[in-house]
């Protein structure tokens, strides 16, 4: 999420948690829909004490699916709970949601927490300026109790937003993140939530995973303790985690029609579940839009001709020897407007820097990722 720019969970003391994630509409489209938006929710309320078990003693709750790129869930905050829409993202490692003391007009549109009505709220008082590349954020730390699902209780330190930039979270929708990278990328001296379930023994394993869907009646997930292997197809390949800050790993190449496109000598890959696009150096990103045609039309950047989706090639990323296909039915997305668009995106790219890329959505919608803090690797199956 830091590049560009989930729900209930119960904890037992065997128990796999799973907890699901809804899809959301994009910024623009939600704004464009809001009033369809806003009657569908009253029509399908989603509740935190909404839970459904198999026979495996695995958590469940009902997903709504807006059939887009935003994945995002409700946690709750403080005593009376006060709930939120949070993204789960790989991509950073704080927990934010807005506060009442918070009057940008970014902060206005979406829910407030107000320390005054929590009971068990800490203020901490530390400032907290947060950086994403679609955003920032500042505000002040504080602590309370977290509850995620209708069980699950914990102490932990998060951030409440006084002022939020208007361009990117204005229209988000949701009212916050909770990241669920490494420590190193957390505000210093705070827990990241994950590590918190994990040091506190709230899980049975130190691993979570996701499963995005873009299909309705599939409903996505993201599982924290286990893996419910009835998600993907084959057994999952293990790719070790090639440096502790974001789930980065080795990528040995990107090819496209037999023949090698980017990333010929080796280059890194990091997993971002907050980030809806492939990002790329603008160079390889340039060749990718040649070779599939990219026409920009008027202002708008990045358009393709919606027929060719059909005729063109899938790009293949190799992963420690596996290749996993993105067809062009993935990189491809057509908006409510019969609009065609690339899903690749120049990433920020220092010249120094080892050539690095971004596996946002799109490419995790086709792949079931496993995220394993204990043996610090990702482990990468075909999704159902």
């Amino acid at each position: 999420m830091k590049w560009l720019g989930l729900l209930g969970l119960v904890a037992l003391s065997e128990c796999m948690v799973i907890i699901p994630v809804t899809q959301m509409k994009t910024m623009r489209e939600t704004l464009r829909e809001r009033n369809l938006l806003t009657d569908f929710s009253e029509e399908h309320p989603y509740s935190l004490s909404q839970n459904a078990t198999n026979d495996q003693n695995i958590i469940y709750h009902p997903l709504r699916n807006y059939k887009d790129f935003a994945y995002v869930g409700t946690i709750a905050i403080g005593m009376p709970p006060q709930e939120f829409t949070v993204m789960f993202d790989t991509g950073s490692s704080d927990l934010w949601v807005p506060s009442t003391h918070c009057h940008s007009l970014s902060c206005l549109t979406h829910n407030l927490f107000n320390p005054h009505k929590s009971t068990t709220f800490k203020l901490l008082d530390n400032p907290v300026d947060l950086i994403y590349a679609s955003g920032r954020i500042n505000g002040v730390l504080g602590q309370d109790i977290i509850q995620i699902g209708n069980l699950l209780h914990f102490n932990q330190t998060f951030a409440l937003s006084q002022k939020q930039s208007k361009h990117f979270f204005q229209n988000a929708p949701f009212d916050g993140i909770l990241g669920l990278g490494f420590p190193s990328l957390a505000i210093q001296g705070t827990t990241p939530l994950f590590d918190n379930l994990k040091n506190l023994g709230l899980i049975p394993y130190p691993l979570f995973a996701f499963y995005l869907s873009c299909r309705r009646e599939n409903g996505s997930v993201v599982m924290f303790g286990g893996v419910d292997h009835s998600y993907h197809t084959g057994k999952l390949n293990w790719v070790p985690v090639s440096r502790t800050h974001y789930w980065q790993i080795t990528m040995g190449r990107i090819s496209m029609n037999g023949k090698v496109i980017a990333c010929k000598r080796g280059c890194q890959a990091i997993l971002d579940t907050g980030t809806i696009f492939l990002l790329g150096p603008s160079r390889r990103i340039a060749k990718i839009h040649r070779l599939i045609r990219v026409r920009p039309f008027e202002s708008l950047q990045y358009t393709v001709p919606c027929n060719t989706t059909s005729t063109l090639p899938p790009l293949i990323f190799t992963i420690k020897g596996i290749d996993y296909p993105v067809p062009a039915q993935a990189y491809i997305h057509k908006n409510s407007e019969g609009l065609c668009y690339s899903t690749f995106r120049n990433g920020k790219q220092h010249e120094n820097e080892a050539e690095t890329w971004v596996l946002g959505n799109t490419f995790l919608r086709l792949y079931f990722s496993v995220y394993d803090r204990e043996k610090y690797r990702i482990g990468l199956a075909p999704a159902v």
